[in-house]
């Protein structure tokens, strides 16, 4: 049985009062503790197969299954809330979260802890989930920032996360870093009870698509794991095109399926519309440029000093320096609001992929310039000014995909039917997901491909690192003429 639509937005009887400024907070809290959860693990990496007693093959899966429990629960998570409310999908996807935190603290071998992190991974809708409540509860001044502030608490938990779990990795035992995460999520779950309001659902079909969520996971789980996996089994290997060739097929079946379907679990009728279609292909590149700056920078800045062109901190230190990233994107959370406002998000999300480009362009030069230093011991000045500079560049591109993930949400949300946008929001989050996989593929690809012999040791090539921020660049720059095309008159919905 079908009821009778009504806007998210609209009061249910008795309901509580919308307090804006503790709603954001507690919205933004669940955003940041869940993409902390994603930078735990970073610091320890090195360290898991003499932790766990087995091989960097197997431990290397403690990242692959957060990525696809979480690009698979993303979508499904959205129709969800759809159906049954926003509020109440993110309580229950904060569950899963609550025990794999767990179970990661208490974890014994390596299987256990892959199950954890799976269960963590299942809480990635939180935030597009969020942002799509913002977008229904709060008064229509206050949307804009709050979205940008909601979106950029992924950079800011990761920019806490990573210097944070470094420490305690360091100084503590690694397994407070996940009864940490538990608790705050305990927290964030009390928090959002209390102060989040409940709307009555716009969309309460009887039946879920069932087949569609089995056939989305089939074909996302091939498409990623060939892509997350290929460098380790081999591009060419019959495992990986195997699996290419699964999504594939699975995913156009899907697609006809769910075009055929009155109540699919994706309306792929509103992603093919233009301003859809276009922010979700700029989405992809900008998730690639967001990951790619996370993978090149820190290696540099963990090099040593002695090749050229490292700069010889440890990961602390580097954590520290890369810090200003994160928080760069949530202090533009209210300009670009206001630019969206004003010049329509069509012009924010430009504006944001050019800061994009430049950061890379200043990281690029800065790299380039340092290359040409003769191997060895280097002065400290010279070190000083080059972590500067490379901190001020990731700062950059910070800022830039502030200003784009307040402005992705506001295209897709205004463009979409009030029935369609958590679902339409966490499939935009998912295109961006599918642009990091990517990211990490390309980039590991360019520079397993040029390094040199340092001691016992195969290390990236300066080149390598040059080719790479190159290419964060260029998609960059494609993702800014992606969005011109965008019509204006379309976008204005964002408003």
């Amino acid at each position: 049985m079908t009821t009778i639509p009504r806007t998210d937005s609209t009061p249910t009887q008795g309901a509580p009062l919308v307090r804006p400024g503790l709603v954001i907070a507690v919205l933004a809290a669940a955003g940041i503790v869940v993409s902390l959860a994603q930078t735990l693990v970073i610091p320890i990496l090195g360290t898991l197969p003499q932790i766990f007693a087995t091989n960097a093959t197997n431990t290397s899966w403690i990242i692959t299954i957060t990525l696809l429990t979480g690009a698979i629960s993303t979508p499904i998570a959205g129709r969800l809330a759809d159906m049954y409310g926003k509020k109440r999908m993110m309580l229950i996807a904060i569950i899963p979260f609550i025990i794999g935190s767990v179970i990661c603290a208490i974890a014994g071998d390596v299987v256990t802890m892959i199950v954890g992190r799976g269960l963590q991974g299942l809480a990635s809708g939180l935030i597009p989930l969020g942002i799509s409540l913002l977008h229904d509860i709060l008064p229509k001044e206050k949307v804009g920032a709050a979205i940008a502030l909601m979106s950029s608490s992924m950079g800011i938990g990761g920019a806490l996360g990573l210097p944070i779990a470094a420490g305690v990795s360091q100084f503590a035992s690694w397994r407070v870093l996940f009864w940490a995460t538990g608790l705050a999520a305990v927290l964030v779950a009390v928090a959002l009870i209390k102060v989040v309001p409940a709307r009555n659902a716009i969309r309460n079909e009887s039946r879920f698509d069932y087949v569609g969520a089995i056939g989305l996971a089939i074909g996302l789980t091939a498409l990623l794991l060939a892509i997350s996996k290929g460098s380790e089994w081999g591009w060419t290997s019959g495992l990986t095109l195997g699996c290419f060739v699964v999504a594939i097929v699975v995913l156009m079946l899907w697609g006809k399926y769910e075009l055929g379907r009155r109540a699919p679990l994706v309306n792929l009728r509103t992603t093919v519309a233009p301003v859809v279609l276009l922010t979700n292909m700029a989405s992809i590149l900008i998730g690639f440029a967001m990951y790619a700056m996370n993978l090149i920078v820190p290696q540099v800045m963990q090099l040593p000093t002695e090749i050229g062109y490292g700069l010889g901190q440890n990961m602390v230190q580097m954590g520290l320096w890369l810090a200003p990233m994160g928080l760069g994107m949530m202090a533009v959370s209210k300009l670009g609001a206001s630019i969206s406002r004003t010049r329509g998000p069509r012009t924010t999300l430009i504006m944001a992929c050019i800061v994009i480009a430049a950061g890379y362009g200043l990281a690029t030069l800065v790299l380039a310039t340092i290359g040409a230093r003769e191997p060895g011991p280097a002065n400290s000045t010279t070190i000083l000014w080059t972590l500067i500079l490379m901190a001020s560049s990731s700062t950059i591109t910070g800022c830039g995909i502030g200003f784009a993930y307040g402005a992705m949400p506001a295209l897709i949300m205004g463009s979409v039917p009030a029935s369609d946008k958590a679902a339409a929001n966490g499939f935009n989050s998912l295109m961006r997901s599918l642009g990091t996989s990517v990211s990490s593929a390309v980039i590991g690809v360019v520079l397993a491909s040029m390094v040199f012999s340092y001691g016992e040791h195969a290390l990236p090539a300066h080149a390598g690192f040059v080719v790479s921020l190159l290419i964060g660049c260029v998609s960059a720059i494609v993702a800014a003429l992606i969005t011109a095309a965008i019509p204006r008159e379309l976008s204005r919905a964002g408003r």
